[in-house]
């Protein structure tokens, strides 16, 4: 994906990161709990695997990483000019990402 995305997302989440109330619920899950630090180590250290340029939201892109207790996680965040906006933050599904959790598993 494209370099300049992941800039606007690393200079977004510079100035502020904001968790959507639905991505505080996913991230508090209790067989998931996946912390705000982790979340931030993805949007540092992650890859974009999808990008949503006509996200109603604005657009977003979805971010593949490992967290500190090396486990996988994806991020869907949309930059704005003062913030990043994180909309949700999960474990991925092997069954539907297959193997490396970039890819999705077509069925």
């Amino acid at each position: 994906m494209s370099d300049e995305n992941i800039q606007l997302v690393r200079n977004a989440a510079q100035q502020r990161i904001l968790f959507s109330r639905h991505a505080l619920i996913q991230m508090n899950r209790p067989e998931r709990m996946i912390s705000t630090d982790e979340v931030r180590d993805v949007i540092l250290n992650g890859e974009i695997i999808e990008d949503y340029p006509t996200d109603p939201r604005g657009h977003s892109m979805l971010i593949f990483g490992s967290a500190e207790i090396n486990r996988p996680l994806h991020v869907v965040c949309s930059p704005k000019e003062d913030y990043l906006a994180i909309i949700t933050a999960y474990l991925p599904d092997p069954d539907e990402w297959g193997d490396n959790f970039t890819k999705r598993v077509k069925k």
